[in-house]
């Protein structure tokens, strides 16, 4: 991965990049001499732009306007301030879509999307990729060698409007698609199991996109169709980014949606990141959510290890209020503040925003800024200007890796997608719910953790847990095992390892991937009914399922206590090789989690770096000579963090025992030991 830190270097050395995306096409040329003075105040040192300006860059068919962004990016360089420039191909403008209107995206009901939002196409169009490559094609050549410019933009946010696409042009593509994959029509219809429901094909130009149909589609085919929408626009991306990296060195990116909660079908981030030169992410508290700063800090984590530990990009998040929730409330004073350095306790090496300056138009008005629509006299603008102060205080934790994961929770995207299929147990369960809660126990026990895939290397982890990966690979449940015979705890939730990699039941009893790892077998399935709680005789009680089921090796913890599944484990604990695996065969409450994992982690080896009381969150960064303690104090009063170093924001010495103020933060180089 490549790194921005060197291209941010000032007089006093490195800097953590600090800005937002500028529109300065949305104002006035005259208000663009205040906006460069105005960051200048604030400590900005790097911006985006040309996100959304291709209607303005190319106003017509091959007629390219730069003249405005010539003397923004000049103004710029002027006042020392760096450019991620975008290549603008994020929303087409209007005159495309009017004279390409097939290059507009198609609902599963068939449905012709219209134009006048933002990313309006298709990803499988023709004419939308040739369009965005000539476009590309002109800002690289004419920006390449700008020395403003430090960094490329591909896009913006991925899959977030118009992903999938269920059109003819769609369509075709992914009857390509599985043609490359499967390669005869006959092994495609073993792997969609289409003996089910007169469903078998003869040729691969019958299969259509699993449009909307009478009743539940072929699972399989969903399936089939979000791996190929995923990577349709993964081939948009790489064509870009091929053009850009063709004219200029600077790194390349895009800006990824962690978890993109309650899109239909989110990207295979897993896929995309080894695409990226430096990893970035957009990042928005749901502001109603009582512990939001827990599913940032779980957001972080997973992008973090998109980035393979190496430090990434936070490329927006609000400065408070964002537009697009059903109530939209601001940020309390200091909030801003904790989120953003949150982000970089977890790795990040910039805090940029969603934006610079507040629209007055458009459906963003209402969308907060850097600069407020109440000026520098306001809250926000204060805050920004701290923010910008304490970001050069800590500029030292530039570069530097977060340590101390012992943890991994294991996310792949296949077992997600396959999750979130119809015709499941219960709609009840979730399997971002189920991953949350159980990072949130680590959270609370203040205890570091990555995100990995169930195949990848975890010989670096003493504890690994499998939130209700539902899909499993052979190549997964392999890796898994060796994990924990070969010393590892590993921590298996209800409906996971129930089906192979083309949805198909794993038979013999659930859960078919890991009998032999848990030791043990169920039978069937017992979901709850809404709001039914089953009770436990440890760790209860149980909340939307249970398993009828029985030890085939396992030491029992915990049973059902009542119901249809009384006297069948819930929780147990299965020894192999020197390791052991634990069974979790309901979804416990937070308190029920927390009491387990407490459990669990002595046994596995597992502490919290530093004593903390309170309500405050602790994350190291190191670079191998030096450890920073990041203290973010999320509560109402005050909080105690026992480490011995100076605190760079205050410039005290904490001997020992650091004071945290209810909302408070700090960071402290550690003591050389």
């Amino acid at each position: 991965m490549h790194s921005i830190s060197s291209r941010l270097s000032d007089n006093d050395g490195t800097a953590f990049g600090f800005g937002g995306d500028y529109n300065p096409e949305q104002w006035d040329p005259s208000v663009w001499q205040e906006d460069v003075a105005l960051m200048k105040v604030a400590g900005v040192n790097l911006v985006s732009i040309g996100i959304f300006s291709w209607a303005l860059l190319e106003p017509s068919e091959g007629r390219y306007e730069f003249g405005w962004l010539d003397s923004v990016l000049d103004l710029l360089h002027e006042s020392g301030i760096r450019v991620d420039l975008a290549n603008a191909s994020a929303s087409p403008p209007p005159w495309f879509s009017h004279k390409y209107p097939q290059s507009l995206p198609v609902t599963a009901t068939g449905v012709r999307l219209g134009y006048g939002s933002r990313q309006a196409f298709c990803a499988s169009s023709p004419e939308y990729r040739a369009a965005a490559a000539a476009l590309t094609t002109e800002i690289a050549r004419r920006y390449a060698e700008h020395p403003a410019v430090i960094m490329w933009h591909v896009h913006n946010e991925y899959g977030c409007h118009n992903q999938p696409c269920y059109c003819d042009v769609s369509g075709a593509a992914f009857q390509r698609w599985l043609e490359k994959k499967y390669v005869t029509v006959d092994a495609l219809n073993e792997a969609w199991g289409t003996a089910f429901w007169s469903q078998h094909y003869y040729h691969f130009d019958e299969i259509t996109p699993p449009r909307q149909s009478g009743t539940f589609i072929n699972p399989t085919q969903v399936l089939d169709f979000a791996r190929f929408s995923s990577d349709e626009l993964l081939e948009c991306y790489d064509a870009e980014a091929r053009i850009l990296r063709e004219h200029s060195p600077h790194p390349v990116t895009t800006n990824f949606m962690g978890f993109m909660m309650g899109l239909d079908k989110p990207i295979d981030y897993w896929k995309w990141a080894d695409h990226l030169d430096v990893v970035s992410n957009d990042h928005y508290l749901i502001a109603e959510d009582p512990r939001n700063f827990q599913e940032l800090a779980m957001t972080a984590d997973f992008i973090r290890s998109l980035a393979s530990g190496a430090p990434w990009l936070l490329m927006e998040h609000s400065t408070s209020a964002v537009n697009w929730q059903p109530r939209n409330i601001a940020k309390a004073p200091g909030e801003m503040l904790r989120n953003s350095l949150q982000h970089v306790a977890r790795g990040a090496d910039a805090a940029l925003f969603f934006q610079w300056r507040a629209a007055k138009a458009g459906s963003e008005k209402f969308h907060s800024a850097m600069l407020p629509h109440a000026g520098t006299d306001s809250k926000v603008w204060r805050e920004v200007v701290g923010l910008g102060s304490a970001l050069k205080k800590i500029a030292e934790v530039v570069g530097s890796r977060v340590v101390g994961a012992d943890v991994a929770i294991i996310h792949d995207t296949d077992a997600r997608w396959a999750s979130e299929l119809d015709a499941h147990p219960s709609v009840d369960t979730n399997a971002m719910a189920e991953t949350r809660l159980w990072h949130d126990a680590f959270y609370r026990l203040g205890l570091t953790t990555d995100f990995r895939r169930s195949t990848d290397d975890l010989a670096g982890y003493r504890l690994v847990v499998v939130p209700m990966q539902y899909l499993m690979t052979d190549d997964g449940a392999r890796n898994l095992r060796a994990f924990a015979e070969s010393g590892g705890t590993v921590v298996v939730t209800y409906l996971s390892g129930i089906v192979d990699e083309d949805d198909h039941i794993r038979l013999g009893g659930y859960p078919g991937a890991f009998v032999d790892l848990i030791g043990i077998r169920i039978e069937e399935f017992f979901p709850l009914r809404a709001d039914e709680k089953v009770p436990l005789s440890r760790y209860g009680p149980g909340l939307r399922f249970s398993e009828l089921g029985r030890a085939t090796g396992a030491e029992v913890l915990a049973e059902y206590a009542g119901g249809p599944t009384a006297g069948s484990p819930a929780v147990s604990r299965n020894r192999l090789g020197s390791g052991s695996a634990y069974y979790v065969g309901t979804s416990l409450t937070e308190a029920g989690v927390l009491q387990l994992i407490s459990d669990i982690v002595g046994e596995a080896g597992v502490t919290p770096a530093h004593t903390v009381t309170g309500e405050v969150e602790v994350v190291r960064r190191s670079d191998g000579e030096h450890t920073w303690t990041f203290a973010i104090n999320h509560g109402d009063s005050v909080g105690v963090v026992h480490v011995d170093g100076i605190d760079l924001l205050t410039d005290t010495i904490t001997d020992g025992r650091l004071t945290v103020a209810a909302g408070g933060v700090a960071v402290v180089r550690e003591s050389a030991r």
